[in-house]
């Protein structure tokens, strides 16, 4: 009954394959779809791939399809208006583990907390390790309060270098690095790292917009001057 709900052919598709796929329960598979799953990974993938997603569910090949748009942390139970902490966040993710781990996506196996980086007597800590046992890569993740600044890229790339150095064993890909931020300059990202870096920005939302606002934006952005 909870497909039937779903007006669209593409989204409904989807949710049939993900819900038989991953096993999802009649709660979970209205969780996703009320945290608008289907929009916020078609609005990180190209037209292409967005066939795919309606066609095939969530393919887990590269990087990229573990992404999306944004992320909702709203399981946090953090107010939007109160001031928060990369601490408080950080806590809350790992109170919440498991609902943590469905968010991020597919493959994904919580690793450590605060991992240190020791370089010339300075210590460096990324906030939260990953592993998703799909792509066979270690997924760094870093979580920023303000501005995402080419210091914070820099810094990941630093964290990504030393993993692929030290830590990665020879069948596994390069470690991924991801900066949640509540804001993000495309510019900053595109100039920063350098070209094919494993890193990533991508914004999340304590609540997320509707779905109407959302699935608005994946029209206006399919609809554009480079549809194919």
């Amino acid at each position: 009954m909870s497909l039937l709900t779903i007006k669209d052919l593409a989204e409904r598709s989807f949710y049939e394959i993900k819900a038989s796929s991953e096993g999802w329960s009649v709660p979970e598979l209205n969780r996703q779809a009320a945290s608008s799953l289907y929009e916020r990974l078609a609005l990180s993938r190209d037209k292409k791939a967005v066939r795919k997603l309606a066609k095939h569910g969530q393919i887990v090949e590269k990087p990229e399809d573990v992404l999306k748009d944004c992320y909702a942390i709203k399981f946090l139970g953090l107010d939007e208006k109160a001031l928060v902490s990369e601490s408080e966040i950080e806590g809350g993710v790992l109170c919440r583990v498991e609902k943590c781990l469905l968010e991020l996506g597919k493959g994904f196996l919580f690793e450590a907390r605060q991992r240190r980086f020791t370089f010339d007597d300075a210590h460096f800590f990324v906030d939260l390790v990953f592993y998703n046992r799909l792509l066979q890569a270690h997924v760094l993740v870093d979580l920023k309060l303000g501005k995402l600044t080419h210091q914070d890229l820099g810094q990941m790339q630093m964290y990504v270098n030393c993993f692929d150095l030290y830590v990665k064993l020879p069948h596994e890909n390069p470690t991924i690095g991801i900066l949640l931020c509540k804001h993000k300059k495309d510019a900053i990202v595109k100039l920063t790292p350098p070209p094919n870096a494993n890193i990533h920005a991508k914004e999340y939302k304590l609540y997320l917009p509707s779905k109407h606002v959302l699935r608005r934006k994946l029209m206006e952005w399919n609809e554009g001057p480079n549809k194919k």
